[in-house]
């Protein structure tokens, strides 16, 4: 199941979407909150942690070559496949280990009913940041905390609100580098057994067969701040798992089609990373869950 702890490897992601959105000239993905959720002192802090923890004196090289290629690609994608999931209806959408995800702030559609999953002291320490700094929480927005070692998923999103007749898009992003398939794949469980007809799904995953180059080396990197990669998914395991619990793939991209829809072009150094990969799946049904 997905623990969605707070992490430094989800600190760093949530530095590097502010670095990029208050630097980059030519943005793949903008999160124009992302500082100010994150905060002055933390951003120096993480910083800090970078260039003095993990030796890396260019902070920015370091995020461009190891985390922002993989964070802003699948935020790009996700965003991008929620956005024509939900035009002309309602429907739901849960983050599953939300963490500093600024989505509910951003938003515009009224007719997206969100929900975040966090751990709960995660998504205490977030919801103390947001009385800070006076954001209005919309109407159309829950937080669920879930502690996934004594709760499960499915009851917490009920308790919440959640409508399982109502279609949903989930996304899951950044999780499956440190989960075996067995692992996920009870999170793909769950999330088929809140479905309805036509509820999608999506996240990121590295490929087992080409685990090697950036992403052995970003796996080295997070192992020294205790998180540890599980090796990664090949695609035939990754599909039995979805169509065996009623999911039909709907949009893979490779890491060619990454580069060629995020970077190429673009006034930056960022590279697809070679062993990435994105995907979106649909609920088509076929199951029964006692």
């Amino acid at each position: 199941m997905v623990q969605d702890r707070e992490s430094v490897t989800a600190k760093l992601c949530a530095f590097g979407r502010a670095l990029h959105s208050n630097t980059a000239r030519d943005k793949v993905f903008d999160d124009h909150l992302a500082f100010d959720l994150m905060g002055k002192e933390e951003y120096d802090w993480i910083k800090s942690y970078i260039q003095d923890d993990l030796g890396a004196e260019d902070a920015e090289y370091f995020l461009e070559k190891y985390f922002l290629p993989i964070v802003l690609s699948r935020t790009h994608f996700t965003e991008k496949r929620l956005e024509k999931f939900a035009v002309g209806r309602r429907v739901q959408y849960v983050i599953c280990g939300a963490g500093a995800d600024t989505f509910s702030f951003r938003n515009d559609n009224p007719y997206i009913e969100i929900f975040e999953i966090d751990h709960p002291d995660t998504q205490r320490c977030k919801l103390e940041r947001i009385r800070e700094l006076e954001w209005n929480i919309p109407h159309n927005v829950h937080f669920v905390p879930v502690d996934l070692e004594r709760e499960k998923m499915t009851v917490k999103l009920l308790e919440s609100g959640f409508d399982p007749d109502v279609s949903t898009f989930f996304s899951i992003l950044g999780v499956t580098y440190y989960l075996a398939l067995p692992t996920f794949a009870e999170t793909l469980r769950q999330i088929a057994e809140l479905s309805a007809i036509g509820s999608t799904l999506a996240f990121d995953y590295p490929q087992k067969e080409n685990f090697y180059g950036r992403i052995a080396e970003l796996a080295d990197i997070t192992e020294t701040m205790g998180e540890k990669m599980r090796g990664g998914y090949d695609y035939g395991e990754v599909s039995r798992a979805l169509y065996s619990l009623g999911f039909q793939i709907d949009e893979f991209f490779t890491p060619r089609k990454i580069q060629e829809k995020y970077f190429n072009g673009r006034k930056t150094n960022m590279k697809a990373f070679e062993n990435v990969n994105l995907l979106s799946a649909v609920y088509t049904g076929g199951l029964s869950f006692e």
